[in-house]
């Protein structure tokens, strides 16, 4: 299987003073010590020389008002790359609705909530106003919407409130990251059930996924990657990762999958989750 040239779904793109205060927390919840690069050129020549064609930008707002202009930095920078597909992203707090319009009329193709960081969740009613112009726009959604790696008793994640998002907004194609660990097992019925929910592999499935997650990638077999083929996008969480960025595909190379599981899982998910196909 060739791995390139692949689109990675889960790329977050900030101004550098984010960067510095996302790294930050890590380092004070996790002690993860990460070093990749955070300007999007050098981002985009590391990508490229691993192998990746396109990605998708995510910001997310940790407080109110900063979200706006946050979008608006995020499509400025992806005006000027042929390989960055801009999300947008908003607060509970903010005026939901006139942030996320103004970004899709300027080109969004979707929105990003990091619902632990955020404080509100797929089932949070102040976001319904997003999620209402999701559906008419036709653009997907990216959630954290599951515990892993250190939110088990955070209140804005979980399964039940994705589900309740998913019977609510059936319309709306929406992706639990991280493939919804540490409630995986939930996620990956509740992908099987409803062909507009995603999964995506990031850190997850990574070689690295014991070590900074206490998970075990294996536990998730083959048939899964088989029976959602198109359902399952790669995803990497570059660059605030702390390890290289080749662990994050190792591990799904070494299954034994078909060519066409690979297709999709690579390239052909996301191409749908982005409404291309």
């Amino acid at each position: 299987m060739t791995f390139a040239p692949a689109t990675d779904a889960h790329v977050h793109l900030m101004p550098d003073s984010l960067m510095t205060a996302i790294r930050g927390a890590l380092y004070d919840a996790a002690e993860w010590e990460i070093d990749h690069p955070t300007d999007r050129k050098t981002m985009e020549a590391e990508l490229t020389a691993e192998g990746v064609a396109k990605y998708i930008a995510l910001p997310y707002a940790h407080k109110p008002e900063i979200a706006a202009e946050l979008n608006d930095w995020v499509l400025a920078q992806c005006a000027d790359s042929e390989m960055a597909v801009p999300f947008a992203t908003v607060h509970g707090d903010d005026d939901v609705g006139e942030v996320v319009k103004r970004a899709f009329e300027k080109g969004a193709r979707g929105l990003k909530f990091q619902c632990p960081v955020q404080g509100c969740g797929p089932a949070d009613p102040r976001l319904d106003p997003a999620f209402e112009l999701a559906a008419e726009y036709d653009r997907p959604i990216m959630f954290h919407a599951g515990t892993a790696p250190m939110f088990r008793d955070n209140p804005a994640v979980g399964f039940d409130q994705f589900a309740q998002f998913v019977e609510t907004y059936p319309e709306v194609r929406a992706c639990c990251a991280h493939m919804g660990t540490y409630d995986h097992e939930a996620f990956i019925e509740c992908a099987r059930e409803n062909e507009q929910v995603f999964l995506d592999t990031t850190v997850a499935m990574s070689a690295s996924a014991p070590e900074y997650m206490d998970f075990d990638p294996a536990v998730i077999d083959d048939d899964v990657f088989e029976d959602l083929a198109g359902s399952i996008m790669y995803g990497s969480d570059y660059p605030n990762i702390p390890y290289p960025y080749e662990d994050e595909r190792t591990h799904l190379l070494s299954r034994d999958l078909s060519a066409e599981a690979f297709e999709q899982l690579f390239r052909g998910a996301a191409e749908r989750f982005l409404g291309e196909n």
